[in-house]
Formats: C-alpha cells, sequence, structure tokens
C-alpha cells in the first residue's frame, strides 16, 4: 500500500496501516514521534476499562467536576447543569466526544502514573499521555497533551481489535467507547462518505456489519486518526499523523489543514478499500 500525501506546508507524517493478522499493510514515517492531542486520551480509556473489568474501579462511582479542573474547547459535559456523572458515563464522554473537562476528571481518578505505567507495559515507548487537557500552557506545564508514533498507534489498536492489550472485557469497552466518536473528519470520512456507515449512529451496540471505532486528535499544527474498521472478519487498524509548524488563522493555516484532511481522507479510501 502505498500513500499519497500532500507535501504542503512543511507537514511531517506518520502513517501505519494494518491487516487482521497486525501485519503492516503500509507505512510512511511510522516511528516518527509526533504531537497526536486528544489521541493520547485512549491511554486513559485503556487504563479505566482495566480497572473497571479488575473490579477496581466501579463503573456507577459518582465522580464530580470541580473548577480547578474546568477546560472548554472540546466535550459537552461543561455545557450541562449536571455536576456528577457516574464513572463509566464520564469515559463514554471522552470517547464520544473527546470531552476535556470529562478527561480532567476521569485522569484524577485513574492517575496520570497509572495511565503512563499502562503504557510502559503495552511496551509503548514514543506514545504517551503527558499531562491533563489544560485551556493554557505554561513553562512549567509538558509542551503538549500527548505524542506517539503511527507504528506503535496502530499495534495498539490492533490489538484493542483483538482483545490482547487489557484483555477481552477491558478491550471490548475501549472499542465501545470510541465506536461513538462523532468526529469522522479525518480517516474515517471515506467510510462515512463512501462505505454507508452513519457518521454519529455506527455505535457498536447497534449490531451493524461493519464495525467502525476510532479516536481523533486536532490542535494548531496537529491532526491524528487512529482506529479499525471489521467488516466480514477482516479488520484493518490505522494510525495517521500529522505536524506542522502552525500558523493559526492565516490563509496558509488553512490550506495546510485542507491538505492535510485530504490526504487523510484518501487513505480512509485506502482501507476501505482492503476490506
Amino acid at each position: 500500500m502505498e500513500f499519497e500525501l500532500p507535501d504542503a506546508g512543511g507537514v511531517t507524517w506518520s502513517v501505519s496501516v494494518r491487516d487482521t493478522s497486525g501485519m503492516p499493510l503500509g507505512a510512511v514515517g511510522e516511528d516518527v514521534p509526533l504531537r497526536t492531542a486528544s489521541v493520547g486520551k485512549v491511554l486513559l480509556l485503556v487504563e479505566t476499562a482495566r480497572l473497571i473489568a479488575s473490579g477496581d474501579l466501579s463503573p456507577d462511582e459518582p465522580l464530580t467536576r470541580s473548577l480547578d479542573l474546568w477546560v472548554g474547547d472540546s466535550g459537552l459535559w461543561h455545557t450541562l447543569s449536571v455536576e456528577t456523572l457516574p464513572l463509566v458515563d464520564v469515559a463514554a464522554l471522552v470517547g464520544a466526544v473527546s470531552d476535556n473537562l470529562a478527561t480532567n476528571v476521569l485522569l484524577r481518578r485513574v492517575g496520570l502514573a497509572e495511565v503512563a505505567a499502562r503504557a510502559t507495559s503495552l511496551g509503548l515507548r514514543a506514545t504517551a499521555l503527558h499531562d491533563q487537557v489544560r485551556d493554557v500552557r505554561g513553562a512549567e506545564h509538558p509542551v503538549t497533551l500527548s505524542t506517539g508514533t503511527a507504528s506503535e498507534l496502530s499495534a495498539l489498536m490492533s490489538r484493542l481489535a483483538a482483545g490482547t492489550a487489557a484483555g477481552g472485557p477491558a478491550d471490548r469497552m475501549v472499542r465501545q467507547w470510541l465506536s461513538a466518536n462523532v468526529d469522522q473528519s479525518m480517516v474515517g470520512a471515506a467510510l462515512v462518505e463512501q462505505g454507508g456507515l452513519d457518521p454519529i449512529a455506527h455505535h457498536t451496540s447497534l449490531g451493524l456489519p461493519t464495525g467502525f471505532w476510532n479516536k481523533t486528535g486536532t490542535d494548531d499544527g496537529v491532526r491524528a486518526d487512529v482506529g479499525a474498521v471489521t467488516s466480514d472478519a477482516r479488520t484493518v487498524t490505522w494510525a495517521v499523523i500529522a505536524n506542522w509548524d502552525p500558523t493559526p488563522g492565516t490563509t496558509l493555516d488553512h490550506l495546510t489543514v485542507w491538505a492535510v484532511l485530504r490526504g487523510m481522507r484518501r487513505i480512509g479510501e485506502q482501507v476501505l478499500a482492503e476490506l
């Protein structure tokens, strides 16, 4: 599999696509570590699901938001009136709408060190969640929310698909949370536009013939999409990351974003062709 990636705005790509067995189908710069924005939240969901499956966390435990964890941008909880939600619903918000406030509340309960330990146990070296989500990053904070390589992330997606990351029940929970993701602007766009999947109703509970789940990440100078699609017992997983030096609000940056999204959709078309 060869990829047509736009060379616009000094974009650096890290791409890896794998088949049912987890073997590579194609890759470009797969071992280049890049910023992955909200994709790192997958690691939090993996550890959360593992703790629930082991009985160390109750899915019904009430979690309450607080001002010191407050952050805007992506998500729903900061727009809602309810102060407390069951832990499992907080995780669902992270998977479905990449909820930043829910991420911070869940991360405080689970622990950043515990998430890091789980990543290490999974053999991840360049892929990590470094911090909670912040509206403003100061010199005292990690410079970015998360980093990763396409090789490590696509392999993790393959393990989640096979139930060998945190175990069958835990991985099933992660897939369920991610199957509700509403952002299909990147690789997933091809599956929606050409594969016939509903952009907001492809949840695993619907029992559709094509199973699809993913996690995206968006920040200035960052677009990332990791996930898996299964049809007729064949699974293809991917991790596609693009980084560039952003100049927010400029015509050049808008053109770069457009070119990057177009390249990611082309990869989605190639993923669809493999099914």
